[in-house]
C-alpha cells in the first residue's frame, strides 16, 4: 500500500464540517532554467495587479473565504487579527504595501494561488520531512522550528497543527505559518500542496485552484502531479 502523504484525523473533520481541501503530489521536481523563472515572476507580478483592482476598497474581513478562516481560527482559541491566516497575511502585504515579493519558484506559484482565490495554499518539501503529516488538534508537547525567525517552539495544546507521527510540526495554528525543514525552495525535489477552504460552498473554489496549480505546475516543471479532493464526506487521507 502507498505510504499516505496527509491525514485529516476525525475530529478535525468533525469539528470543521465546511472544511474543503484540495491536495497536489508533485515528484522529481527538475531545477528550472532562469527563463522557466522570469515567466512564473511575471505571472505572479501581473497577478497582483489583478488582485489589487479586484479587491479595491473591500475590507479583508468582508472577503468570505478569509472570514470563514478568522472563524476557524476562533474556533480553535486564536485571535485572527494577531495571527492571520497565510491568505489573509499575503493579501494584508499587497493592499498595505502593493506588492508581495518574489521568493523562489514553487512559493511565488503557491502564492499566485493564494492570491487570485483568497485562501491558504502551503507548499510543503517533502525532501527532509517524514510523512504522514497529520492535521490535528496539538497535544502541547511537539516541537516546531519556526520559518520566520528559526526559532524553536511548543505549539499550544488544541490549536490545529499540521505534525509527523513523532510529534514534529510542519504548520502552526493551522494555515498561519510552514516550519523550516517544510518550506519549499528552488532545490525541492518532492512537493506536496494543500489549499484549504472553509467557507460555505467552496467546493468551486477549491477545484478551480487546484486545476490552476497543477496546470501551473505542469508549464513550469513539466511533470505530472497526483491530485484529490479532501473534507468531510470526500476522504481524510491523501496517498499521492
Amino acid at each position: 500500500m502507498t505510504q499516505p502523504l496527509f491525514i485529516y484525523t476525525p475530529n478535525i473533520l468533525q469539528e470543521f464540517p465546511a472544511l474543503r481541501a484540495g491536495m497536489i503530489a508533485a515528484r522529481e521536481l527538475p531545477r528550472l532554467t532562469p527563463d522557466a523563472y522570469a515567466h512564473i515572476t511575471e505571472r505572479f507580478q501581473a497577478e497582483q495587479a489583478i488582485v489589487k483592482t479586484r479587491i479595491g476598497d473591500t475590507p479583508l474581513s468582508e472577503i468570505p473565504s478569509l472570514s470563514a478562516w478568522r472563524g476557524a481560527f476562533r474556533k480553535f482559541g486564536v485571535d485572527p487579527t494577531q495571527y492571520r491566516s497565510a491568505a489573509e497575511s499575503l493579501l494584508r502585504r499587497l493592499t498595505k504595501k502593493g506588492d508581495i515579493p518574489s521568493i523562489n519558484p514553487l512559493v511565488d506559484i503557491g502564492n499566485l494561488i493564494s492570491i487570485r482565490y483568497a485562501l491558504p495554499v502551503a507548499m510543503i518539501s517533502l525532501d527532509g520531512i517524514r510523512p504522514p503529516l497529520y492535521a490535528r488538534f496539538a497535544t502541547g508537547d511537539e516541537r516546531f522550528q519556526d520559518l520566520g525567525d528559526g526559532a524553536d517552539e511548543t505549539p499550544a495544546t488544541g490549536e490545529v497543527v499540521f505534525a509527523q507521527t513523532d510529534g514534529t510540526v510542519h504548520a502552526r495554528r493551522w494555515c498561519w505559518r510552514q516550519s523550516v525543514a517544510s518550506a519549499a525552495g528552488s532545490d525541492t525535489r518532492h512537493l506536496l500542496v494543500t489549499i484549504e477552504a472553509q467557507h460555505p460552498d467552496s467546493d468551486a473554489d477549491v477545484r478551480n485552484a487546484l486545476t490552476d496549480m497543477q496546470t501551473l505546475l505542469v508549464e513550469a516543471y513539466g511533470i505530472t502531479p497526483q491530485s484529490a479532493l479532501l473534507g468531510p464526506g470526500l476522504g481524510d487521507m491523501f496517498a499521492g
